[in-house]
């Protein structure tokens, strides 16, 4: 095993999940404060406002109109994924610095909106990416950015070359 780390992986970077739930908690609680439902404070015109928008349903509101079983269902699975993630990053070798920061970014992330959901029965969004009023993304969160950047960064890391040294071909 030349690449370990010890018997904690890369455990090390949980610091980096702690800092996007931090992070994302204190974003959350003062839009919150500032912002009344659905006001929006336009930052770029056109583009980009703050609103306060609150999701009982997971990734653009889907379930949202259920009756309240989602709120289980999403946090049972936010802790599932979560709980592997942490074992994933305990497994990791010394050069897999990449990949153990996607992981922590999508942890972090997933604790963020895992707190919402159960203390609050929804997540609060308060990020609102728009085009002349006539096209809006719906709202999201920090560490629904953190998730997303984890995601995107997870996904190229199975592009890059194999741990056997092959690079991955079309």
């Amino acid at each position: 095993m030349p690449n370990a780390v010890g018997r904690f992986g890369r455990l090390s970077w949980l610091w980096l999940s702690l800092l996007v739930l931090v992070i994302d908690q204190a974003s959350k609680f003062y839009f919150e404060g500032k912002l009344e439902m659905f006001q929006q404070i336009v930052i770029i015109p056109d583009y980009f406002s703050w609103t306060l928008a609150y999701n009982t349903g997971a990734a653009f509101s889907f379930l949202a109109d259920s009756s309240g079983w989602q709120r289980w269902l999403f946090a049972l699975i936010a802790i599932a994924v979560s709980a592997v993630l942490v074992v994933w990053l305990k497994r990791l070798g010394r050069n897999e610095t990449w990949l153990a920061i996607a992981l922590a970014l999508v942890l972090g992330g997933a604790l963020g909106n895992l707190y919402d959901r159960i203390a609050l029965g929804h997540v609060i969004d308060f990020i609102l990416v728009h085009w002349q009023n006539r096209w809006y993304f719906p709202a999201f969160n920090f560490a629904d950015s953190a998730i997303t950047v984890g995601a995107v960064m997870l996904a190229l890391d199975m592009f890059k070359t194999k741990k056997s040294g092959e690079t991955v071909h079309d």
